[in-house]
């Protein structure tokens, strides 16, 4: 599953999504408890605001636990005590991207590959967000990607590990963001949650660069 993407530029929030880009500068790509946009509907129309990549922050996790929330399995997302309760209330977003990046092992190695649009163009993924209470009497956000299986993608089944379940994040089409945002009812919210068309999707390899040893 996904674990490291490509947000949008500054430009693309404003000219594609037609949302402001929030004030807080974020990185280049977006890893397990970045900071990077997140775009939601309160009722008052899309806005983007600064979330953090992974459900539950590494800073809210209790004493001695490691849990990895980057990704909710739709299957599961309805019944899992972490996502249980934003799921039923509906706090679904988009997430904005450039790319994201999955393991191919059709070499016999893992080769980091680029998954985009085929036209280039950013594009957005399904999420749930969430709010956090800070000791300091402050609110910070966080959010989670829904995945999906994706056995029979022709894309994405060859992602990950021969053995390996094939999984896929969930593109929202540009037509649907508006529904998706502002949808209150959880079983509605499942009907979006369909493999992409895998012919207006590109791959390609992208290894990361060598680690500096300075």
């Amino acid at each position: 599953m996904c674990i490291n993407y490509t947000p949008p530029t500054r430009q693309q929030l404003e000219d594609h999504f037609k949302v402001s880009a929030p004030e807080f500068e974020w990185k280049a790509e977006t890893w397990q408890d970045y900071l990077a946009p997140a775009i939601i509907d309160t009722g008052d129309g899309p806005f983007a605001f600064m979330a953090s990549y992974g459900f539950v922050p590494k800073g809210h996790l209790p004493a001695g636990k490691r849990l990895t929330t980057m990704n909710a399995r739709a299957e599961t997302i309805g019944r899992l005590p972490t996502y249980k309760s934003a799921w039923q209330q509906s706090q679904l977003c988009l997430i904005p991207m450039q790319a994201f990046y999955e393991p191919c092992y059709e070499t016999g190695k893992a080769v980091r590959t680029r998954i985009e649009m085929a036209s280039g163009e950013p594009f957005a993924v399904a999420g749930m967000w969430r709010g956090w209470q800070e000791q300091d009497g402050t609110t910070s956000y966080s959010f989670t990607q829904i995945t999906i299986n994706a056995d029979h993608h022709p894309l994405m089944q060859r992602m990950h590990k021969p053995d390996d379940e094939k999984r896929s994040l969930v593109i929202i089409p540009p037509d649907q963001y508006d529904a998706w945002m502002k949808c209150k009812n959880p079983e509605q919210a499942r009907s979006w949650l369909t493999n992409y068309p895998a012919e207006l999707m590109a791959a390609s390899p992208a290894p990361l660069p060598p680690r500096s040893r300075a």
